[in-house]
């Protein structure tokens, strides 16, 4: 079982590309180590490190296997997110895709092999390094393909698929036989007609990623203790299992964190140990990486005010107790094998049949009909598993899973639902 972080760097956020300082970077991962934790993902920027289409940036990479080194230093192994790209609420584009030099991201052949080339050639310069476990391909790329994005890269899912295909070819061409993947936001899951489907995020890509935030409406309908919002990221885990093709995909908590006010800071860490301790009773998690590590400066402005406070520790590198949470959580499961029982009870998502059409993803969604029919059997300790319809008479298929019984949402009794929040 691992236990990580997505490195958020102290001084200056992901800033501090323009000023590297390896001495801060060791200091930050010394904190992050003294948690016990196993893993960071760290984030370079794209435009910092390919600023032309033909120029990828040697000091740059020097840079970033200088921090890989000094992580494998501190028994810290590194997940890598190449097309920066979009964070917390940013967008890093490079000047040759954008304005008078606008292309698509997913479509133009030159900008693919632009990015090919830079994907590869990141992976290349660690492929060397034992603690290098891989690449992600970017950051919720997904959300340049598709509303609410306000200048979208349009897109079809054919088209996605390509591109993932190739851009993941590139990461394996420059660190064979390393764990490379894609990661996108829930519009993947719960935005009907989103070009980036269920199908890429669970079937391309060594292992499914999911990121769970509950200030998607989550939080607002259930509250902060309730628990649809404490158990959000293992829905998510179970309902990615729904569109493997393979029963023994592994599936990576790439992403969760406890944002304010939607959890309060004096609950974080009970949400922490609530939401941790969900997802490790979900068969074939290979680990869960919260966001992030370190608290985004208040000196910089224009974050969303919840970006600022979800680091587990402070600027000056203190331990808030969410940190102490984890580092309870993780000494814990130290040395423990992860087999939770098998999820024998599954909700059925969509309907038809084999060959019938896929289930709208908005019934997935936070209120949706198929979302709130499995909190609702989840309140009541059912641990409810998920299968598409499609599969649901598939005898072989739901052995090789362990599920026995299955259920259809609208057999599931719903209790009164309160909005929490506005």
């Amino acid at each position: 079982m691992r236990f990580g972080v997505n490195y958020t760097p102290s001084r200056g956020w992901f800033h501090h590309w323009l000023d590297f300082d390896l001495d801060e970077v060791r200091a930050d991962l010394d904190s992050v180590a003294a948690l016990g934790l196993d893993h960071i993902r760290v984030f370079p920027l794209w435009p910092l490190f390919q600023p032309n289409r033909t120029l990828i940036r040697p000091k740059a990479v020097s840079q970033l296997v200088a921090l890989v080194d000094a992580a494998g230093e501190r028994g810290l192994d590194v997940n890598v997110d190449g097309l920066q790209g979009h964070l917390s609420s940013f967008d890093f584009l490079p000047s040759w895709v954008t304005t008078w030099h606008r292309r698509n991201l997913f479509t133009d052949p030159e900008v693919m092999e632009a990015q090919a080339a830079y994907l590869r050639t990141l992976a290349e310069a660690l492929c060397g390094r034992p603690n290098f476990l891989g690449m992600t391909l970017g950051n919720e790329v997904n959300q340049f393909a598709d509303r609410p994005h306000p200048d979208p890269h349009q897109v079809t899912p054919s088209q996605v698929g390509e591109w993932l295909k190739r851009m993941l070819a590139a990461c394996e061409e420059g660190a064979p036989g390393r764990t490379h993947l894609h990661a996108g936001d829930d519009a993947t899951w719960y935005l009907s007609g989103h070009p980036f489907t269920p199908g890429h995020a669970a079937n391309l890509g060594a292992m499914t990623a999911v990121h769970s935030w509950v200030f998607n409406g989550t939080a607002q309908r259930h509250g902060a203790t309730g628990t649809a919002t404490e158990q959000h990221a293992a829905y998510l885990i179970e309902l990615s299992k729904a569109w493997a093709e393979d029963p023994e995909r592994p599936v990576w908590l790439q992403e969760v964190g406890a944002p304010a006010p939607h959890i309060p800071a004096s609950g974080a860490a009970a949400f922490l140990e609530a939401t941790t301790r969900a997802a490790l009773d979900c068969t074939r998690l290979w680990g869960i990486t919260w966001w992030c590590s370190h608290d985004v400066d208040r000196a910089l402005a224009d974050f969303p005010e919840l970006e600022y406070g979800l680091g587990l520790l402070t600027n000056d590198r203190t331990p808030k107790p969410a940190a102490q949470a984890l580092a309870r959580i993780v000494a814990e499961w130290r040395g423990r094998a992860h087999r939770p029982q098998r999820r024998t009870t599954a909700l059925v998502l969509g309907s038809g049949g084999r060959g019938g059409p896929d289930p709208q993803r908005t019934a997935c969604a936070p209120g949706g009909d198929f979302f709130e029919a499995w909190a609702a059997l989840a309140a009541e300790g059912v641990r409810p598993a998920v299968v598409r319809a499609a599969h649901a008479e598939d005898p072989a298929r739901l052995a090789a899973r362990g599920i026995t019984e299955t259920v259809h949402p609208h057999e599931v009794p719903r209790p009164r639902r309160v909005m929490i929040q506005g």
